[in-house]
């Protein structure tokens, strides 16, 4: 790292990382709508394909580590990036997807035709046992840390790619910014395969890219 860039991290009070949560590719309960949540779903065809799309652009970031989920969709979707940056992947079961009990294996008009009222008040941003499982609260609970863990392993100005699931990328993105969970919807989903970028700044964390597909361009402007 040159001279000016360690003087640029010690001004702003940050090492300079940079996180980059990647969601699996596509699964046959995906295109089902049905809610996978921990059950251990397969990458379809296309799901491969996906992966090894957007590894190529992902690699061009140079990362510096990889961790991912150990459900098979997650780590076949990392097992793509790692065969081209030459870097192992860290398999945490703390990068799960969501545990929500009998909701798993449903499509979404079954949920809603059976449990409506937990639907709609899950949607509402109350906090719900969905199928009896776990609250959002508590998968960020165990997923941020985990991230965190593995982000200060890097060097200043790092980066650590995490590939996981879509309700886990964003309850944790959700809780690295601080947000109050109730909030945590207005992140939106992800895209198979799409990703989101979280920037080290003095105050923290920092989105700089969500549901993204293509590489990165720099903010030009007042606000960069």
């Amino acid at each position: 790292m040159t001279t000016s860039v360690q003087a640029f991290l010690n001004a702003s009070g940050g090492r300079g990382r940079r996180l980059i949560l990647w969601r699996h590719g596509q699964t046959s309960w995906n295109l089902e709508r049905r809610f996978q949540g921990s059950t251990d779903i397969a990458l379809t065809d296309e799901g491969i394909a996906q992966a090894r799309r957007a590894a190529r652009l992902l690699a061009s970031l140079k990362p510096d580590a990889i961790v991912a989920s150990d459900l098979q969709r997650a780590a076949a979707t990392a097992g793509e990036l790692a065969s081209l940056t030459g870097l192992e992947v860290t398999h945490e079961e703390g990068l799960r997807e969501t545990y929500a009990g009998e909701w798993q294996g449903l499509t979404h008009e079954e949920i809603i035709a059976r449990f409506g009222e937990q639907y709609a008040a899950w949607k509402r941003g109350e906090p719900v046992r969905r199928g009896g499982g776990e609250l959002e609260t508590e998968v960020a609970d165990r997923a941020a840390p985990v991230v965190l863990q593995h982000a200060d392993k890097l060097p200043d100005g790092g980066t650590l790619v995490v590939v996981s699931h879509g309700g886990t990328i964003r309850t944790t993105i959700g809780r690295l910014l601080g947000l109050d969970s109730h909030h945590w919807e207005g992140l939106g989903g992800l895209s198979n395969c799409a990703w989101s970028i979280l920037g080290e700044g003095a105050r923290g964390w920092r989105l700089l890219e969500h549901n993204a597909g293509t590489l990165p361009v720099p903010v030009l402007g007042d606000d960069d």
